[in-house]
């Protein structure tokens, strides 16, 4: 049985683990949904597991997601129903190992004209058909009044009525960490900032990685039977690397697509319920989501050749997030209004054949494909097929005959660290209930009474040094607090005090300077 209590995470034992003359049973490059999904599912059957991430965990696509575990209400129009089915039953299994951290979410469209209403209608009956036992809520079809009643600001005139149905909401940096927490409880080893620098080679087939720790710049050789590339948007990268060995060619599968997320104070949102306009004058999709006390507006979807750790939104994808939001909110924001503005590129699967720029019909399913020398690559997807996704990548690796046999899946029933329910609603300011179980821990350290901001103590900072793997203020204020993506100049004022207690925590440097420039960032609109 895995630890009830909360494991250090002390990074010098954790490099002495990776300086161990081991062979792994399977090794994972990358540390986001994808393949911290992996690394938990081979932990829990009882393989030897090692994960290095390049940066740290879900600091790519994972930490920049829309904030939804859905079954892809979009994805009924394209008849796609295996997909929708096959994510509405991962979304129960996601909201029942971490209901700290995952929550159902109700959604209003409104309707503005007459046919709307029933149109979308049907699709979401057939949306509650598809979850069955595993359905959040009943779709109703709302009346005029009804709908103002869920969305007090929403655009009244012209206003018929609407469709509201459920769904589910996360915080994806916080389910990453606890994916990795529970994984090395599960007895794998995880290491961040320590980046894949090449393939080791015998006799044509891959042996291991070649590993450099960024603090230290120490190397390390990491010997495995089965490696598996789930670096996202940047897997290319890696199968490049592992091709020129054998001296081939590697035609890129992944074509990149930019979602733009802006957020703004509650006050222009102020309702539990989610808005969603299905198609937007120009065909897209538009979202109001209340989050962590704030709204989050967006999202884009907009092709992207170059693969930034740091991605900047367009001009006009800013304008299109503003303009349509002012035709359905009573009080439009403004650009001076934006708090943080995100970005994050989803690994879309390019089909060969696919030769175009548009990245709208492009497969959201994942894919898994074997090179010659082994190495096992996994991209596309999304968040809520995550465990689904480890699923499969196993079973290509068995069948591929990479590991060793072992007993079936037992992660649909594995509850994540920290899992308790909870009362606290995730539409409200953030707090000690993101910790779940583990709250306790929390307000025993030092400084738990002593509050730098809304929802984030001196404590909680002590806590993600010790037992959350954070090394810097970004790992701090951006993925273990989300205070970077709600209010990037109150992440701002606060990082000095966190960078303080970070280099007594750990003895290195917190990067409060890089920091602090990526504040401004976040807080600049393009244009």
């Amino acid at each position: 049985m895995p630890s009830t209590s909360p494991l250090p995470t002390n990074r010098s034992d954790l490099l002495v683990r990776l300086a161990e003359p081991k062979r792994y049973d399977l090794a994972v490059i990358g540390g986001g949904a994808t393949g911290l999904g992996v690394a938990l599912e081979a932990a829990s059957r009882g393989y030897s597991v090692v994960l290095l991430e390049s940066h740290d965990f879900a600091k790519g696509t994972s930490s920049r997601a829309t904030k939804l575990v859905h079954g892809g209400v979009r994805y009924l129009a394209q008849g796609n129903l295996a997909l929708v089915r096959e994510a509405l039953h991962e979304r129960s299994v996601l909201l029942n190992n971490a209901p700290h951290l995952a929550q159902p979410l109700a959604f209003v469209m409104p309707s503005y004209k007459y046919w709307e209403a029933p149109f979308y209608g049907v699709g979401l009956k057939l949306y509650d058909l598809l979850a069955g036992a595993a359905g959040l809520g009943k779709t109703e079809f709302l009346s005029r009044n009804e709908t103002l009643q869920c969305l007090p600001t929403v655009q009244p005139q012209g206003l018929k009525g609407g469709v509201k149905y459920w769904d589910g909401q996360f915080d994806d940096a916080r389910l990453a960490l606890a994916l990795a927490r529970t994984a090395a409880q599960q007895g794998a080893l995880l290491v961040n900032y320590c980046p894949v620098t090449g393939f080791i080679h015998e006799a044509g087939q891959l042996a291991g990685v070649h590993v450099r720790d960024e603090e230290t710049g120490q190397t390390f050789e990491v010997r495995a039977d089965c490696i598996v590339n789930a670096a996202g948007v940047w897997v290319d990268q890696l199968r490049s690397l592992d091709g020129a060995v054998a001296g081939q060619s590697v035609t890129p599968m992944v074509a990149p697509s930019q979602g733009v997320h802006l957020v703004v104070d509650r006050s222009f949102w102020p309702s539990d319920h989610a808005l969603l306009v299905p198609k937007t004058q120009d065909g897209r999709v538009l979202f109001a989501v209340p989050w962590l006390g704030k709204v989050i507006l967006g999202t884009t979807d907009t092709p992207r050749d170059d693969l930034a750790r740091e991605p900047q939104a367009f001009p006009e994808e800013v304008d299109f997030i503003l303009r349509e939001s002012a035709r359905y909110l009573t009080r439009a924001p403004l650009a001076a209004d934006v708090l943080s503005v995100w970005v994050g590129l989803r690994p879309l699967v390019r089909p060969p054949e696919n030769e175009g720029h548009s990245t709208k019909g492009l497969s959201r399913e994942h894919t898994v494909v074997i090179s010659p020398s082994g190495l096992v690559t996994v991209t596309g997807g999304k968040w809520t097929t995550y465990r689904a996704m480890a699923e499969d990548v196993l079973v290509h690796c068995d069948e591929a005959e990479l590991l060793p046999k072992r007993g079936g899946s037992v992660t649909a029933a594995l509850p994540l660290v920290g899992a308790i329910e909870s009362q606290h609603k995730m539409s409200e300011p953030p707090g000690l209930h993101s910790y779940g179980g583990e709250a306790a821990e929390v307000q025993a350290l030092p400084g738990h009474d002593r509050w730098l901001c809304l929802g984030l103590s001196e404590a909680m900072v002590r806590f993600a040094a010790r037992y959350e793997y954070a090394r810097t203020v970004e790992d701090m204020l951006a993925r273990r607090s989300r205070i970077l993506f709600l209010d990037a100049m109150l992440a701002k004022t606060v990082a000095a005090d966190v960078a303080q207690l970070l280099q007594a925590e750990t003895g290195v440097d917190p990067q409060l300077v890089a920091f602090l420039a990526l504040c401004t960032v976040y807080r600049t609109l393009p244009g």
